[in-house]
């Protein structure tokens, strides 16, 4: 099986899972052996609260995040976000615990300028390391692809990019002409369907991939049965997989095996986690903010008439209507069937409303609707529902992102679309980022979500 995206490829068993566990473990192996070194180097003893701290950093930063670029700058970029949010969490819970002066100034400042450094140069050095340990180990794979198409390319390409694998592509077998087949210069076409049977008993092939269409059935299963003779895992990469899915894999419902082609990432486990982080983090908010909010009721009510909560219907999850709440930052209360999105200068905005949506003050009571289970702290921002139905004729995929709750602020706010989406391409690289959130979702993403709407809210970005 193959993902879009950054999804893992299933690609074997061993090397695999080798190779995946060595990046999966090396950010906190790294992180815990740079606070090891700097202790020693300032000879303190390893105890104690340094003990504590490595557990926490174990469970802050495992499983490290997959890599979502290969160049050196890339991987600093995201090693130095990741670690900056790490430090941001230990800082806060050190000071909330009074904890933060057990440990030594001098070796925590060396321990938060040496690591980021230690993960990068771990970074860049596995994948060329890792080849050549499985190899020595003989636990180097050899593969062939059977099908020459855009799925077998891609698959080809992919593993060729991701050298830790273990994973060799021999070539491929195909029974189109050679001149019908666009490979990359070094592939190699070894030969038609009839083929692969024969040629992985004399090679010791280990791993067999089927990039055929599913509309050639009949050729699948010729293929299959021949390779029951051989010893060769078989994995099939079919052509749907060159969609654009959302949390795609392998199910199966009483036995029989489906492939998920659009789900929400919140499904058992981790749904219990999303859900339980949103009390959590929605309670203590809004235990803190309480007297903050009835301040802003009372200068809502003193400044301006009318009601101090602005009520309006959005889409929620799943696409049913939910009733949002916010701090009441304008004269009209429009929910109809055209509602005009707020702008710059905007004459309906009241003088203390203006402050409340440039400080984002008036978003406080949708803490209320996360309680609720209507919404969710990080996800995609909810939009009006006429501007829902006018939106989805326009943008392709536009309704996927209510495969989730929406979210007081999301992945496309921290990314530069916050506030009004005055044309089509401006929404379309909303909800792009939307489908992102939902390709990819961990806590780990939450949390770095809401520490970078902090310096969002500071700078007043896009926010009138």
């Amino acid at each position: 099986m193959i993902t879009t995206g950054n999804a893992p490829l299933q690609l074997g068993a061993s090397p695999l899972a080798l190779s995946s566990l060595a990046r999966t473990m090396l950010d906190p192996l790294m992180a815990i052996a740079t606070l090891l070194v700097a202790t020693r180097a300032f000879g303190v003893a390893f105890e104690g609260p340094y003990i504590i701290l490595s557990l926490l950093v174990f469970s802050l930063t495992f499983p490290a995040n997959a890599p979502r670029g290969t160049s050196v700058g890339a991987v600093v970029r995201q090693v130095l976000a990741d670690w900056m949010l790490v430090v941001g969490l230990l800082l806060l819970l050190g000071w909330v615990t009074r904890t933060l002066w057990t440990v030594d100034a001098y070796v925590i400042a060396a321990w938060v300028a040496f690591t980021p450094v230690a993960i990068v140069g771990g970074r860049l050095t596995l994948p060329s390391l890792m080849p050549r340990l499985l190899a020595a180990d003989g636990l180097q794979r050899l593969a062939v692809i059977a099908g020459a198409g855009p799925v077998g390319r891609n698959l080809a390409e992919r593993i060729a990019q991701t050298p830790f694998l273990g994973v060799r592509i021999v070539g491929f077998f195909d029974d189109r002409a050679r001149d019908r087949i666009d490979l990359a210069d070094g592939a190699q076409v070894l030969g038609t369907l009839d083929d692969v049977a024969e040629y992985a008993k004399k090679n010791r092939v280990d791993l067999i991939y089927l990039a055929l269409p599913m509309a050639s059935q009949p050729r699948i299963m010729k293929v299959l049965d021949e390779l029951h003779d051989t010893t060769a895992s078989i994995y099939f990469a079919p052509d749907i997989f060159l969609f654009d899915l959302i949390q795609a894999r392998v199910e199966s419902i009483a036995g029989f095996p489906v492939v998920a082609i659009c789900e929400s990432p919140f499904q058992g486990m981790p749904a219990l986690a999303k859900r339980l982080s949103d009390i959590v983090i929605a309670g203590t908010f809004l235990l803190l903010a309480a007297p903050l909010m009835l301040g802003i009721a009372a200068a809502i009510k003193l400044t301006s008439p009318g009601p101090v909560i602005f009520r309006q219907r959005r889409y929620g999850l799943d696409g049913r209507e939910i009733v949002v709440y916010k701090f009441r930052s304008m004269t009209v209360m429009e929910d109809g069937g055209q509602v005009r999105q707020a702008s710059r200068n905007d004459n309906r905005v009241t003088p203390l409303g203006a402050f409340l949506r440039a400080s984002s003050l008036d978003e406080l009571p949708q803490f209320i609707n996360v309680l609720q289970g209507r919404m969710s702290v990080v996800g995609p921002r909810p939009h009006a529902v006429a501007h829902n139905e006018m939106y989805r004729k326009l943008v392709k995929s536009y309704m996927v992102r209510h495969k989730v709750r929406p979210g007081i602020t999301g992945w496309a706010q921290v990314n530069g679309l916050r506030g009004e989406t005055d044309t089509v391409e401006k929404m379309r690289a909303r909800i792009e980022y939307d489908l992102d959130y939902l390709r990819h979702w961990s806590l780990k993403l939450d949390l770095a979500i809401i520490w970078r709407t902090v310096f969002v809210v500071w700078k007043k970005q896009n926010a009138y």
